[in-house]
């Protein structure tokens, strides 16, 4: 089998990975400050231990900032819903995630002005075009660092300049860069970073969070649920402090357990090492199936300016059908349709049948991106 699916999640998993969540199940197990003893208090540890880890990826001095959720789904919808209220405006661009574009849909219908920047057919973002779409009253800009669907990088250092120029609140869905490519809240004036535990953090699925910036005022910051913490037990009243405000009911603590240790291999393989061997097979990847007649690919067709997801389509053939025979003629994993972002579809023009997506990752190797394109090439020649 060779997996290309690593856009929607990393597979297979350093077996570091694996070995934490067994230790966790097999000799922890407690619940993490609903108890005092010691596997409830190994536990609460456990806890911390991944909280650290994902601030220090991220360049974050404080880890009660790194707020646990489901998924990155879940922290951009504590960032939108908490923050934008009726009156606001708020700008993204054409080649989000529906991860953001339904919450925004949403608030729209409820009073919230939604400003879409088109962006260039392979992806790309003009940054003075978000600065031209600021009005009296932009709260928020919200933008994906990188394209799930062709991977193009967005400006997001030049647009987090343009927010603080500009007093405004900056979002940054991170779900396609976070462990794969370089990125400091800090250097790239980001308030709000929502990243996903599960694709290149090479962690388990149910694993996620959004980094609160100092810049946010955690008051105003209205959370999505409310329950049990561990903390403040005596009072029916949510408690304010971080982590806990955003923070109820019982942790997936095997999941952090597990994304912890992908977080550490992540960090021993260096994220710099990662990004240069993704870059290389995916200029190999586009080359490739750039050469082969009748297949048409998507993008920058430059691997230093995206991350390594590539879509393509093979003239005269639907997606599903090419994905089909790839998983039953030749065993290759990879993604068919509109990948959850019809918005990014219609921008390079692929709406409504959508692409066929590799996504690569840190375990891929040569030999499979050299398989993959005999595979495509055999398919776009018609030969079964």
């Amino acid at each position: 089998m060779i997996y290309l699916d690593n856009a929607a999640t990393s597979w297979p998993k350093p077996p570091e990975v694996t070995a934490a969540m067994v230790q966790f199940i097999e000799q922890v197990g407690g619940n993490p400050g609903r108890a005092g003893h010691r596997l409830a208090v190994e536990s609460a540890r456990i806890v911390y231990a991944a909280r650290q880890a994902i601030a220090d990826l991220f360049g974050v001095r404080d880890p009660m900032r790194v707020i646990w959720g489901a998924n990155v789904t879940e922290a951009l919808n504590l960032a939108l819903h908490g923050l934008l209220r009726p009156g606001d405006h708020v700008i993204t661009s054409s080649m989000e995630h529906n991860s953001v574009m339904r919450p925004l849909r949403t608030l729209e219908a409820q009073g919230v002005a939604v400003t879409v920047v088109a962006c260039w057919p392979d992806g790309a973002l003009d940054p003075c075009q978000i600065e031209a779409a600021i009005r009296d009253n932009t709260t928020m800009i919200v933008l994906t660092h990188a394209s799930n669907v062709v991977g193009t990088l967005l400006p997001v250092a030049e647009v987090g300049r343009i927010a603080r120029r500009h007093g405004l609140l900056f979002l940054v869905d991170a779900a396609q860069t976070a462990g794969a490519y370089p990125l400091d809240m800090e250097d790239a004036a980001i308030d709000l970073l929502a990243f996903t535990g599960h694709k290149s953090l090479y962690g388990p699925m149910g694993t996620g969070g959004l980094v609160i910036g100092p810049r946010i005022d955690t008051g105003r910051l209205r959370p999505l649920k409310q329950g049990g913490t561990g903390s403040r037990s005596e009072r029916e009243e949510q408690p304010a402090f971080l982590p806990d405000r955003y923070e109820s009911g019982t942790p997936n603590v095997v999941g952090l357990a597990g994304l912890a240790a992908g977080v550490a291999w992540v960090q021993r393989q260096g994220i710099a090492a990662i990004r240069a061997h993704e870059v290389a097979l995916s200029q190999r990847l586009i080359d490739g199936l750039a050469a082969i007649p009748g297949v048409h690919v998507y993008g920058s067709l430059r691997a230093e300016r995206q991350m390594a997801t590539v879509s393509f389509r093979i003239a005269a053939m639907d997606p599903a059908d090419v994905g089909l025979r790839l998983d039953e003629e030749y065993a290759i994993m990879c993604r068919v349709g509109l990948h959850c972002s019809p918005a990014a579809h219609r921008t390079i023009g692929t709406f409504p049948a959508g692409t066929v997506r590799f996504g690569l990752a840190a375990l891929n190797h040569e030999a499979e991106v050299d398989a993959a394109l005999v595979a495509v090439e055999r398919l776009a020649k018609g030969v079964s």
